[in-house]
C-alpha cells in the first residue's frame, strides 16, 4: 500500500525538473498524477495534459481536464539570465512574473475554486532566492518573495478549512533550471554547478513527499533544503 492511495494530484511544469522527479515520486507513493506543462508528451505522469499557466484559457482547460484532486504542486517556474536591473529585459521581467507569480496564483485559484477536495494540501515551490537576495537576479528574486507573500495570505485565507499550505525552498539544485536560464548556454549552465554537491530534482521532491505525507492534524509549514556547500541564497562553496 503507498502513502498517497486513492489521491489524486495535480503536478505543473511536470515535463522536467523538480516537476517531473515530484510526478514520479508521488506516483511511486500510489497517486494517481495528473501532470501538466507546455511539452505535455515529455510529462511521464498516468494523466499528461498540455498547460501553459501564463494563459488563462489553458489553465481553465486543464483544471477542468484534471477534474477532482487532493493535490497541487505548483512546480511551473522559470529565471531568465543573470545581469543587473538596469541590463534587464521588458521580456524576460514579464515571462518570469508571468509564469512565477501570476501562473501560480492563478492554477492555485482554479483549483481551488473548481476541484480541490477536503482534505486537501497544496505545494508552492518557492527558492531560497525568496529569502535572500543575491546580485544580478533581480526578477528571479523577486517573483519567490511574492510566491513567498502570497502563501501566507493563502494560508490565513484557508484557516479553518481542512486543506494544508506548505511552501518548499530550495538552493542549488541541478537541472535544466540554469540552461533554461542562460537561453541555452550548456556550459554557461554547467558553471553554476562547478565544485559543488547540488542538490538533486529527487532530492526535492523528496522532501514534498515527506510534507504530503504527514498526518492531517500536521503542516510542514516552510520547508528549506539545500546543498551542503551552500550557506544561503548567493554564498556557495567550490571546491
Amino acid at each position: 500500500m503507498g502513502e498517497l492511495d486513492g489521491k489524486t494530484a495535480i503536478v505543473t511544469g511536470a515535463s522536467s525538473g523538480i516537476g517531473a522527479a515530484t510526478a514520479r515520486q508521488l506516483a511511486a507513493a500510489g497517486a494517481r498524477v495528473v501532470g501538466g506543462a507546455r511539452r505535455a508528451d515529455r510529462i511521464e505522469a498516468e494523466v499528461a495534459l498540455e498547460l501553459d499557466v501564463t494563459d488563462p484559457a489553458s489553465s481553465e482547460r486543464f483544471v477542468d481536464a484534471a477534474g477532482p484532486c487532493d493535490i497541487l504542486v505548483n512546480a511551473a517556474g522559470l529565471a531568465l539570465g543573470r545581469y543587473p536591473v538596469d541590463q534587464s529585459t521588458e521580456e524576460d521581467e514579464r515571462r518570469v512574473f508571468e509564469t512565477n507569480v501570476n501562473g501560480l496564483f492563478r492554477m492555485t485559484r482554479l483549483v481551488l475554486q473548481r476541484s480541490l477536495r477536503e482534505p486537501g494540501h497544496i505545494v508552492n515551490m518557492g527558492s531560497v532566492a525568496g529569502r535572500w537576495a543575491y546580485p544580478n537576479g533581480a526578477s528571479y528574486v523577486a517573483s519567490k518573495f511574492a510566491v513567498r507573500g502570497f502563501t501566507r495570505a493563502l494560508r490565513e485565507d484557508l484557516l479553518g478549512r481542512d486543506i494544508r499550505v506548505t511552501t518548499v525552498d530550495a538552493g542549488l539544485v541541478e537541472t535544466e533550471f540554469s540552461i533554461v536560464r542562460f537561453k541555452g548556454d550548456v556550459e554557461q549552465a554547467r558553471s553554476v554547478y562547478e565544485g559543488t554537491r547540488p542538490l538533486s530534482a529527487d532530492d526535492v521532491a523528496g522532501c514534498i513527499l515527506f510534507a504530503l505525507t504527514r498526518p492531517l492534524h500536521v503542516v510542514v509549514d516552510e520547508l528549506v533544503v539545500m546543498s551542503i556547500d551552500q550557506s544561503s541564497g548567493g554564498r556557495v562553496h567550490r571546491r
